[in-house]
């Protein structure tokens, strides 16, 4: 995913709009929102896909005692804007190691969340049974928003989704044990609203995760 645009469902070689097709192209998925190059964890980075960005851009606000920001990226171009964003984050796991956590804000039918989750796609929705209570709950721009547990995903990560802001919103965990961390009412601030708050984010090394999923 890093150094040119590529599919958000397969990580795959996208085609440029161009004389056959006004849009970006996977061979294996048709047409598709690109993931643009991964921008590596900097005030700067965040700036940049909040400028661009057509989705909420989801964050733990305040972070986890001892985590960090390790990331960021976008699905969509200048033309239509950002339909999809991932922020990744690692720091202490509650069972103790290291937890990472990758937050995807997106339209339906990106895929991008999936692809992070190791689910067949696009969205959670086969994957979620809504009939019973939320596994998990956050504040996601002051609402409480019901998360459920995504089955079927491979058993090296925790996986989570639900709808916020009419959108869906992914919470893909690493390892499994430290989903733990999603039953701890985290609240997620909209980075498009941090205003100058958005220069307090403590930065670390870039996440791999985001690079392969």
């Amino acid at each position: 995913m890093r150094g040119e645009p590529s599919c958000p469902k397969c990580g795959g070689r996208v085609r440029a709009p161009g004389l056959f097709s006004d849009t970006w192209q996977c061979a294996e998925h048709g047409t598709v929102h690109p993931v643009q190059p991964v921008t590596p964890p900097s005030v700067e980075g965040i700036g940049v896909v909040v400028s661009r960005t057509q989705v909420p851009v989801w964050m733990p606000w305040p972070l986890p005692v001892g985590w960090l920001f390790t990331g960021v990226a976008a699905a969509g171009d200048d033309r239509s804007g950002g339909r999809a964003t991932a922020v990744a984050c690692s720091g202490p796991g509650p069972l103790g190691g290291m937890g990472e956590l990758i937050l995807v804000a997106e339209e339906l039918g990106v895929g991008l969340g999936a692809r992070y989750a190791g689910i067949e796609g696009p969205d959670p929705g086969p994957c979620l049974n809504v009939e019973k209570p939320p596994d998990a709950k956050v504040l996601a721009a002051g609402r409480p928003t019901p998360l459920w547990h995504v089955g079927g995903a491979p058993v090296d990560r925790a996986v989570f989704a639900g709808e916020a802001l009419g959108l869906w919103l992914w919470a893909v965990v690493w390892p499994e044990q430290s989903g733990l961390l999603m039953y701890d009412e985290l609240v997620l601030a909209d980075l498009r609203d941090a205003g100058a708050e958005a220069e307090l984010v403590p930065c670390g090394a870039l996440s791999p995760r985001l690079l392969q999923p």
